[in-house]
């Protein structure tokens, strides 16, 4: 897999993926906001796309894609925006080559990664393996947070990057 600068021809690629996910984090494919999203952090290089090597649809066929937004100088709180895994690759370490390299672009220790995912009561806790990915990545489950789009209950998970 090659894990790469999202472009603007990824944009399909990355609705795709969304499409995959709206029953557990609402509407996105339809979403004007949505796509403004994913197309601000194209253009501040902070969207990381993974495909398969020498596909020549890797744009429209994205194994996994990523929104990332870096913290500041003074304010060392990074997040994890947007994470998302084609369900035909989930499970093959796209979403851990994703997150290394945003930290590896992004993040200078010390510093803390934040992500919102599932809280532990979600139905989508256990079916997507979100909470047990980021726990097998060091993240430690922290404080609950405004429900999802559907209702779902979701909570922050932390990642403290020492110096």
């Amino acid at each position: 897999m090659d894990i790469r600068t999202a472009h603007p021809a990824d944009l399909p690629g990355f609705l795709a993926l969304a499409a995959e996910v709206e029953h557990w984090f609402g509407p996105m494919v339809d979403d004007p906001g949505f796509h403004d999203a994913v197309l601000r952090h194209i253009a501040t290089a902070t969207a990381l796309a993974a495909t398969a090597p020498a596909d020549p649809d890797a744009g429209q066929r994205l194994l996994g894609g990523l929104l990332f937004g870096p913290g500041g100088a003074v304010r060392r709180t990074h997040h994890v925006h947007w994470l998302v895994v084609s369900a035909r690759a989930r499970g093959t370490g796209v979403g851990r080559a994703l997150l290394t390299e945003a930290l590896t672009r992004h993040v200078r220790a010390p510093a803390t990664v934040e992500v919102v995912t599932f809280g532990p009561d979600h139905p989508g806790a256990v079916t997507s393996g979100a909470r047990v990915f980021y726990e097998r990545l060091d993240f430690a489950p922290a404080e609950p947070t405004t429900p999802g789009p559907e209702g779902g209950s979701r909570q922050v998970f932390r990642l403290h990057v020492p110096a």
